[in-house]
């Protein structure tokens, strides 16, 4: 009795072993992670380099800072997530923002970009800013992200919203603008984490 008992519970735990790898098959199949920052280095998970951008480098009245920051939307105290400390308060036209490459990443498995956000308390933050994706024709497609708050939410965008994407088999770049048009306050801070692609 005891072998038979050993035997179904040995079957038992390969079951659940094999089930559990479909199902983390599945939900890979179902999602591409292109950057989760928990490394707190570059590059992405795709091998993509990324980092902040400044309209006009000269003009110091505007920029945008990028730093890995520990507090990560997971809760995963090994984690990092990206922190934009942003300024478009000048007297001349100011945007700036984070750029990330997507090292031309077939995406026709997919239909959706995701991505955590937050502002912070602290240091203020703007609740709109615009989001890019380009093709490798690196022609800008935008999407208005609305409603931030100074709690971790997932932001999910159809890729039927980024209208001028020609070709979804290459991406080349994923962009974050910060302009003096929708960004109010015009100086904060915004942390960003967990960019995927997923099927829904």
């Amino acid at each position: 009795m005891k072998k038979f008992n050993i035997g179904l519970t040995l079957a038992l735990v390969a079951l659940m072993v094999v089930g559990f790898g479909v199902a983390a098959y599945a939900a890979s199949a179902n999602e591409l992670v292109i950057a989760d920052f928990d490394t707190g280095d570059k590059p992405n998970n795709i091998g993509g380099d990324f980092g902040g951008w400044d309209k006009d480098p000269n003009d110091e009245s505007q920029g945008c800072q990028m730093s890995f920051d520990t507090d990560d939307s997971q809760g995963d105290a090994a984690g990092y997530s990206i922190r934009l400390d942003y300024d478009v308060d000048s007297p001349n036209p100011a945007y700036n923002g984070f750029w990330m490459k997507l090292n031309g990443e077939d995406a026709t498995p997919y239909n959706t970009l995701n991505f955590y956000v937050k502002g912070d308390a602290k240091a203020g933050y703007t609740k709109r800013f615009k989001i890019e994706l380009k093709d490798m024709t690196n022609k800008p497609s935008a999407y208005i992200v609305s409603g931030v708050t100074d709690q971790w939410q997932k932001i999910s965008i159809p890729f039927e919203k980024f209208r001028r994407i020609e070709n979804w088999n290459a991406l080349n770049e994923f962009v974050i603008v910060f302009d003096d048009i929708n960004s109010s306050p015009k100086t904060g801070s915004i942390l960003i984490d967990q960019v995927t692609f997923s099927k829904q």
